[in-house]
């Protein structure tokens, strides 16, 4: 039996801490090593940095590429692009910091072994769209991963970090990271003069389209549990946008990605009557989100309004007629290549069914949603811009701070960015730990404090789900069921329930409103109230019930900034019933909210979009 004070605790000192061993981890324990050549950098990663994060499975393409050296695209663009797909509000210095900087990126994937496609007439590389540059990337995050092992000079996998650590003598000041690890039950303290959070967005916050046993297969990663948000939440960050939560049109059941049989393959889908119905809607859509709908492309959320449109009138299912491209071998090939590069589960979903798409069309469907901000969505972090580009409102010191001193985010932490990808969040890594090392540079004389009495407590709060199991492991009613405590996959299924039905998941269209918002509010408290009663088996177990505990603070501050933005700035994402047209006027700004740990209260405020590119 581990107890709460039956394994050891560990500290380990750090300059540069860096909290993620995703794409944006990776990015920040390079750029660190080159700036910080006699820096401690400790990273942290909660799986295992080899094959962590949404890259884990690999990729078919890289979503994020100018081509600034062959004047295909200049960062203005990628800017006006980003911001028409997000409705007109986007951090635009911060789109185009990355934007100037991704091609390098980029280079350095292929320099390392990443063999990107060429295109022979050219020798440029081969695009899937206009941002996209195809690869085969069953091993992307491998050939990644190594490039951050040999810059970081610690690397700790397997360990879940569950709280921010602040210093004792600056309430608002980073002094590291708390957490355990799942190999052996060690509770470490990571003291740092400067962290970096680079961890996951959140999945299972709504019910998901694949149930019991299909539920592990999502579009994103299913172990990404919110702590890119919750770990901030709790420490009394800046959030932004935490309303803006992304639903993905994928092939049913196997969540397959869509964009190579779109873009390269040139697939078209109608509804179950052969019709043609993304512009079908346009006039209707114009009434109520005004000329957005006149954007090109055609915006992701719109896309996603149109065809809920056409299901909603009864002429689902949706169908992506592959059968109609794939008439050589190299475009079945090139089709086939989508999926084992980065979703093998669709090719055993389509086996499965019988569907071979060279015959036959296949079903599409909208996604459960998911809280991130690295795709086509923008939940996150409120962080400090670059100095050359951010307004003052924009700027407080060090680039992709947050508003707690001393701590830095990148790729799903940092909101109001959409767009990113795997290259942007790697790119956006480099930003973060270039500022932190001049951070750590300009306060020198700096060491961490942290409150003895704290930790000690903090360490029974974290192990407490393991002694509730053992101390009532046999009150049971029947089965799993026990009137003490309360297992984590329960809580999530509680939590998945209270998302669904009042915050706009899938099984209610994605349609909410006040009423609803109120209510999810008052069960996500009650839910709050018991998971001090969460139990846990085994470390496995505990990894959950703190998987559940972030889940929680994520999806608490979802709903409160969708019950705060009174308009449906993003149908097709979500929509707001009471207020269901987009409204420039009052809302053409941020959404912005703090928790106090002190208080224990939310506040939330609009904050100024400021355009920057013309």
């Amino acid at each position: 039996m581990i107890t709460r004070s039956g394994k050891s605790t560990r500290y380990v000192d750090s300059d540069v801490l860096i909290i993620g061993g995703g794409m944006a981890g990776c990015g920040a324990a390079y750029e660190a090593r080159y700036w910080g050549k006699k820096l401690k950098i400790v990273l942290v990663e909660k799986a295992n940095i080899e094959r962590s994060g949404a890259v884990a499975m690999g990729l078919s393409a890289i979503n994020l590429f100018l081509g600034l050296k062959w004047n295909e695209n200049k960062p203005e663009d990628f800017v006006k692009y980003a911001r028409n797909d997000l409705m007109g509000v986007i951090r635009e210095d911060l789109l185009y910091d990355i934007a100037r900087h991704v091609d390098s990126t980029v280079h350095l994937f292929e320099e390392w072994g990443l063999p990107i496609i060429k295109d022979e007439s050219t020798g440029h590389y081969k695009r899937e769209g206009r941002w996209q540059v195809l690869i085969h990337g069953e091993s992307f995050k491998p050939i990644v991963a190594e490039a951050a092992q040999k810059s970081a000079t610690e690397i700790y996998n397997r360990v879940m970090i569950t709280h921010l650590l602040m210093d004792r003598d600056h309430p608002n000041r980073i002094a590291g990271a708390a957490g355990f690890s799942v190999r052996d039950g060690t509770f470490y303290v990571f003291r740092a003069k400067a962290a970096i959070v680079a961890s996951g967005g959140a999945t299972h916050i709504f019910r998901p389209r694949s149930v019991g046993e299909g539920a592990g297969r999502t579009w994103y990663s299913p172990w990404s549990n919110g702590s890119a948000y919750a770990l901030l939440i709790k420490a009394g960050a800046e959030m932004t946008q935490m309303e803006n939560r992304l639903v993905v049109t994928r092939f049913k059941d196997g969540y397959g990605p869509v964009g190579a049989w779109f873009l390269a393959l040139k697939a078209v889908a109608k509804n179950a009557y052969g019709e043609e119905y993304e512009r079908k809607y346009v006039e209707e859509q114009r009434k109520l989100y005004g000329n957005y709908v006149d954007s090109k492309p055609f915006p992701t959320c719109l896309r996603n309004d149109s065809m809920l449109r056409e299901v909603k009138a009864g002429k689902g299912p949706i169908l992506m007629h592959t059968e109609e491209v794939l008439n050589t071998e190299e475009k079945e090939k090139e089709g086939w290549e989508d999926f084992l590069d980065m979703t093998v589960s669709q090719s055993i979903v389509w086996a499965s069914q019988n569907i071979d798409p060279k015959d036959r069309p296949a079903e599409l469907q909208a996604s459960e949603p998911y809280v991130m901000g690295s795709h086509a969505t923008c939940a996150g972090a409120w962080v400090s811009g670059p100095e050359d580009l951010s307004p003052k409102e924009y700027f407080w010191g060090y680039n992709r701070m947050t508003t707690i001193e001393g701590l830095f985010g990148a790729g799903d932490t940092v909101g109001a960015s959409a767009h990113k990808f795997s290259s942007g969040s790697f790119t956006e890594g480099r930003i973060a730990a270039k500022a932190a090392v001049k951070y750590i540079q300009d306060h020198s004389d700096f060491a961490p404090h942290l409150d003895d009495q704290y930790i000690k407590e903090l360490k029974g709060e974290v192990f407490r789900p393991l002694e509730t199991y053992e101390i009532y492991k046999n009150v049971i009613v029947r089965g799993s069921v026990s009137p003490a405590y309360l297992y984590p996959n329960q809580g999530v299924l509680r939590l998945e329930k209270i998302m669904d039905e009042y915050c706009g998941g899938w099984g209610q269209f994605y349609t909410t409103n006040s009423v609803l918002l109120n209510r999810g509010i008052e069960l996500l408290g009650m839910l709050r109230e018991d998971l001090p009663k969460l139990a846990a088996e085994n470390l496995h177990q505990l990894q959950r019930a703190w998987e559940l505990d972030h889940r929680v603070w994520t999806a608490e501050a979802v709903i409160r900034h969708t019950l705060y933005r009174e308009e449906t700035r993003w149908p097709g994402y979500y929509y707001r019933s009471d207020f269901p047209a987009l409204d420039d006027k009052n809302w053409h700004v941020f959404v912005n909210s703090r928790y106090d740990p002190y208080k224990g209260s939310w506040s939330l405020n609009k904050k100024s979009m400021i355009n920057l590119v013309e």
